[in-house]
């Protein structure tokens, strides 16, 4: 996959490319972001299929440590 990160970022281990874009991930403010009224309408699906049955989801945190746990 052509990429234009500079040759020291992918020179970097997965693990720390992806603690790095984890980093950059939270370093954007929700107002920073702009919805399309479709991803709007699917978020809206997905929260209200979780406020109907909080026990199906998982916190964010739980998941990230299990994805960098595996590695």
């Amino acid at each position: 996959m052509p990429t234009s990160l500079p040759p020291e970022i992918l020179a970097l281990p997965v693990s720390q490319r992806m603690e790095l874009a984890a980093q950059i991930w939270d370093s954007i403010q929700p107002s920073e972001i702009e919805l399309s009224e479709e991803y709007r309408r699917i978020l809206d699906e997905r929260l209200a299929k979780y406020e109907a049955d909080p026990t199906e989801g998982r916190p964010w945190e739980e998941v990230k440590a299990e994805l960098f746990k595996k590695q």
